[in-house]
């Protein structure tokens, strides 16, 4: 580690493949005086390189991976030990049903695209990989895919300098894939998400220091960092000129900070998303509310990839009484709020949602009145981004343990928000750590179905 007149520049090991220090900040030596700290996962790229496209994705990964048939697929004419205690409701759409204890979605399907039949889990290892990058996890390249995240700061960079191009808002899980918030593999660390969770948020503002001051140290700092570059025998440190630069970027701006502050919003809209439970569930993510604001808030100051981790949904046992008592209804009041909310706003052709899983759950119920991982079949919603909504995507059979109509990789939803961000993975290459020049995807078609 590095010392910096008296102050030490720290690092916590990462736990994630790509072997990146974790942290939410960069705190530098002598520029710690007067409370001023520099986020560590930032980037930003030269103004030239700066796209004006307002489109943007947010992505809630439900960590442990849901049931299927609990949610967007019940099977009701299937015997009392697959079918469950849930019953179906009527949505909004004509012959689409979902399960009773959704009813805010059901009010809105006519916004949303159930998906029925998504697959491409290699193992049912629990994993938040798949759902961020279209991938699995055995034989990457030298440094590890890249995220739909990473990808974007990489090839769009920010729309606003102010405000990272990629926000992870979930904290670390007991579980580390239930808390990551998607890798940047071999684009590397400039385009890892930024994490304002916990003590960083309030470092986001510059407190008793004046930009005179912060002008000084940051030539200062730029002194260190040559120093830092020459005596870093690993490139470790490579791409901390971007963060730098944008961390001050950030100092001098209050366009962050006032995007995480949901108590500019008006009280109604506050109340309609509401609090959730912000704490960690066992060793899975928050079933925190606030957060579903925060990355409408946030793709509004010009994020273009947000992030959530919502819950655990690994219900081996205790299934139906999980997902009734803590998961559902929560999730269903944060994310119609979400959809509803980029209606209003006039955002819900620029802003793209996506909520899923790793993979499905068995179609029998264990003796624990539980589910068991299922990789052949799951489920997911998407919502927004100018798509035709109000129709299902796939099918399964009786039992919902079988593809019937319209297999749905992984890789086609990640393809299609892509294309959504502006983003064509039929031509688009990004070189790994060797050099080579990687494809983004296998599979590069849309979903023609959402045309």
């Amino acid at each position: 580690m590095l010392s910096v007149l008296g102050q030490r520049l720290r690092r916590s090991r990462s736990e994630f493949c790509d072997g990146v220090a974790r942290r939410d900040v960069l705190r530098a030596g002598a520029l710690t005086l007067g409370g001023l700290t520099l986020p560590q996962l930032l980037r930003a790229e030269d103004a030239a390189g700066i796209r004006g496209s307002k489109k943007a994705v947010i992505m809630i990964y439900m960590c442990g991976a849901p049931g299927h048939q609990d949610m967007y697929d019940l099977k009701m004419d299937a015997p009392s030990e697959i079918r469950g205690s849930f019953k179906p409701i009527a949505t909004s759409v004509p012959g689409i049903e979902i399960c009773e204890h959704m009813p805010r979605l059901a009010a809105i399907m006519d916004k949303c695209v159930p998906l029925r039949s998504v697959y491409g889990s290699p193992s049912g290892a629990h994993d938040s990989f798949i759902c961020y990058t279209g991938r699995k996890v055995p034989n990457q390249p030298a440094g590890g895919w890249p995220s739909v995240g990473a990808v974007a700061s990489k090839v769009l960079g920010p729309r606003n300098q102010a405000v990272p191009p990629f926000v992870g808002l979930s904290p670390n899980a007991g579980h580390p894939p239930y808390g990551s918030p998607g890798l940047p593999g071999f684009l590397g660390v400039a385009h890892s998400a930024f994490r304002p969770s916990g003590p960083a948020r309030n470092d986001m503002k510059l407190q008793a220091i004046d930009t005179d001051r912060l002008a000084s140290r940051k030539a200062l700092l730029s002194h260190v960092d040559r120093l830092r570059r020459d005596i870093d025998a690993t490139g470790s440190l490579s791409g901390m000129d971007n963060l730098t630069r944008q961390a001050f970027d950030i100092l001098t701006s209050t366009s962050l900070a006032d995007a995480l502050d949901i108590s500019q919003e008006p009280t109604s809209i506050i109340e309609r998303y509401g609090k959730g439970d912000p704490k960690n569930y066992g060793d899975g993510a928050p079933r925190n509310l606030e957060h579903f604001l925060m990355a409408r808030r946030l793709v509004q100051a010009g994020c273009r990839v947000v992030t959530l981790n919502f819950g655990r949904w690994d219900f081996h046992s205790n299934n139906f009484k999980g997902m009734r008592d803590t998961h559902l209804p929560q999730f269903d009041q944060g994310l119609s709020a979400l959809i509803e909310d980029l209606h209003q706003q006039g955002m819900a052709d620029d802003v793209a949602v996506v909520a899923w899983g790793e993979f499905g759950r068995t179609p029998r119920i264990n003796n624990n009145s539980g589910r068991d991982h299922w990789p052949r079949v799951g489920g997911g919603l998407l919502a927004c981004g100018g798509f035709r909504t109000g129709h299902v995507i796939g099918a399964t059979d009786r039992l919902g343990g079988e593809i019937a109509e319209r297999p749905l990789h992984f890789s086609e939803v990640i393809a299609t928000l892509y294309r959504h961000l502006g983003i064509d993975p039929d031509d688009v290459k990004l070189d790994d750590l060797t050099g080579r020049p990687q494809y983004l995807l296998e599979n590069t078609t849309p979903i023609a179905e959402l045309a």
